[in-house]
């Protein structure tokens, strides 16, 4: 006998209605408890999420529980007639998504998601084994072959003993998001997902071999390097007082001249400075001017300077003409987004000296003459710019010899010391409105980079963009201070599958990240989730007969998560694998009963802290 034969002690109704993949079953009036117990094991009848089979000889139908009432609720909702108490019944409405077919023979049984066989009205439904579900989950093509394919495992399905795997080559190619509250586990999933792709291995002409992958993590809490440690490589934009634990830690390098001149304008003008479209001009002008001085156009173009009446008397000194042609178009074909080093003291200059600065205002300290004020505005605000610390790490004066773009790059993307493939950029201690114009910047670079790469060298050196607290610099608002990392991340939802980049976006707070970004997603790891507004935000993204799944979160236990999308084997309630503590991310949370044990600090230690507050010690 087939272990998917029809097994008459776990039958619990029949079918009364097929909408779709949703169908409504109505419950056997032998049913006195919502409980059946079969070989010495209890199955709950009806509960919310539980997997119900119907069957077709070889092939059954499976489906998630989404809903348990009575039939007069529906009656009542449905402008019916009511039935008398004596004629009530349950009913349990469940969504289908998948055939599970047996093959007897060799004894193999294969899941497919999606339905291509309806059940019809009258027909039995069955509760679910766990050993049924067990062979359900590991029946799935992609589960039977983990070693032979991109399946990592990250945990196991709940009411079952089998392992859940994901699909990485479609989880980070076609991006994912991982989502839950506060205290759900979120972090805690992360370091699973990275933990178990750093575990993983291949096979190779028949040689197992470790991943070495290529993951750039934006921390904003300095919490990862304590759960990677060698494998991490630490890039810090701020020093502030979080600790970590890794054993490569640098200074980000990051500097200003990597930005576009839109981003660059961003951070100097903004979006809602008066006169801003002079102000634009201005930092137009003078961004390409720097760039050009650096590059030595502007001096060859000085250099070739001249009429045809100075070449003729001055043969000794001739200005062929095509060169000089030659340069003018290098200088009118300048793109000024190009990642050109150049010097901000040479922009100040060319906003003071060649923009006619001194001929508008009769003194550089007369600030009234109503033409100075959109230059002064410029100056000002860069002024406040290169003297704020925070901002070091971008601001600093370029000078010959420092770090060019290849070796700026070689920090997310290049070799690194005792394979730490991890690229911790460690932001803790910015505030969002640095935080925003940072993330857009690696999150551009990142993408230009994989651009201008061929095809064999994208399929070589994939890179993985990991945007920790994701609402913090791609919030669903339209402020200025936001607008150039939405754009730079946006850009790598929307495209960066064809170039070889993905993007996994983390967030407590999913109904404030940006919806464009999110939308881009196709597998999804949800944790608890216990505000509203964010389950009916996930429900908007999640397929139509998965999405009453949503009002599972606010149940779901620590580490418990939904897992769908392209990259799961099967849609389901799942267990995050658990990891040692020495692996897990230093969340700094704070017993507030062992601390309150012990007596008040006194006035020493304020005065520590204060001394590190001001940068006194």
């Amino acid at each position: 006998m087939s272990e998917f034969a029809v097994v008459p002690a776990l039958r619990i109704g029949s079918i009364v209605e097929v909408a779709g993949t949703a169908i409504r079953v109505e419950l056997d009036g032998s049913i006195e408890e919502l409980t059946r117990t079969y070989n010495g094991k209890v199955y709950p009848i009806g509960q919310f999420a539980s997997v119900v089979k119907i069957h077709f000889g070889r092939t059954v139908l499976v489906a998630y529980v989404r809903l348990l009432r009575m039939r007069s609720e529906i009656a009542k909702e449905e402008g019916l007639p009511v039935p008398v108490p004596a004629e009530d019944a349950r009913v349990v409405e469940a969504d289908l998504f998948g055939e599970a077919v047996w093959h007897g023979r060799d004894a193999r049984l294969d899941f497919r998601r999606g339905v291509r066989n309806y059940p019809l009205p009258g027909q039995g439904v069955y509760l679910t084994t766990e050993e049924e579900l067990s062979r359900i989950y590991e029946g799935s093509e992609k589960a039977r072959k983990p070693d032979a394919s991109p399946m990592v495992p990250i945990g196991h399905y709940v009411g079952a003993s089998a392992v859940c795997y994901a699909d990485l080559n479609k989880l980070f190619g076609l991006h994912c998001a991982i989502l839950g509250s506060t205290g759900a586990g979120k972090s805690g999933a992360v370091a699973a997902l990275l933990h178990s792709i750093l575990e993983h291995k291949v096979n190779v002409n028949g040689n197992q071999k470790a991943l070495r992958p290529r993951i750039v993590l934006i921390d904003p809490h300095g919490e990862y390097a304590a759960a990677f440690k060698s494998r991490a490589a630490v890039f810090r934009a701020y020093t502030s007082p979080t600790e970590t634990s890794a054993g490569d830690v640098k200074d980000l390098c990051l500097p200003y001249w990597l930005m576009t001149g839109e981003e660059f304008r961003e951070m100097v003008v903004g979006k809602t400075e008066y006169e801003a479209t002079s102000e634009n001009n201005i930092v137009y002008k003078a961004l390409s001017h720097a760039r050009l001085v650096q590059r030595g156009l502007i001096e060859a173009a000085k250099a070739w300077v001249g009429t045809p009446e100075q070449d003729i008397a001055d043969p000794a000194e001739p200005r062929p003409k095509p060169a000089n042609e030659t340069i003018r178009s290098k200088i009118a074909e300048y793109d000024r987004d190009t990642p050109d080093p150049f010097s901000l003291d040479e922009f100040v200059k060319h906003i003071r000296s060649e923009q006619g600065v001194t001929t508008k205002a009769k003194k550089w300290e007369d600030k009234s003459t109503s033409d100075f004020k959109p230059y002064a505005s410029v100056l000002d605000k860069l002024t406040v710019i290169r003297s704020d610390p925070r901002l070091a790490f971008m601001m600093k004066e370029y000078k010959t010899g420092a770090p060019d773009l290849p070796e700026i790059l070689m920090q997310f993307v290049g070799e690194t010391k005792a394979e730490a493939d991890i690229r911790i950029v460690d932001i803790s201690g910015l505030p969002n409105e640095v935080a925003g114009p940072l993330t857009a910047t690696i999150g551009r670079m990142l993408f230009q980079y994989k651009l201008w790469q061929t095809r064999e060298e994208r399929e070589r050196d994939p890179i993985l963009l990991v945007c920790e607290e994701a609402h913090r610099y791609v919030p669903d608002v339209g402020l200025a201070e936001y607008q150039a990392a939405q754009k730079a991340i946006r850009r790598i939802a929307k495209e960066g599958r064809k170039y070889g980049i993905g993007l996994m976006l983390v967030s407590q707070r999913p109904s404030d990240v940006e919806r464009t970004v999110l939308s881009q997603c196709n597998s999804w790891i949800v944790l608890r989730l216990t505000n509203a507004t964010d389950q009916e935000h996930v429900a908007r993204f999640l397929p139509d007969n998965l999405s009453g799944l949503v009002k599972l979160l606010p149940s779901l236990g620590r580490q418990e998560a939904l897992f769908v999308g392209e990259a799961a084997a099967v849609p389901a309630r799942v267990m995050i694998r658990t990891l040692p503590d020495d692996k897990l991310p230093k969340s700094n949370d704070v017993a507030f009963v062992k601390g309150w044990a012990e007596p008040p600090i006194g006035k020493g230690a304020v005065e520590q802290v204060v001394k590190r507050w001001r940068k006194e010690s």
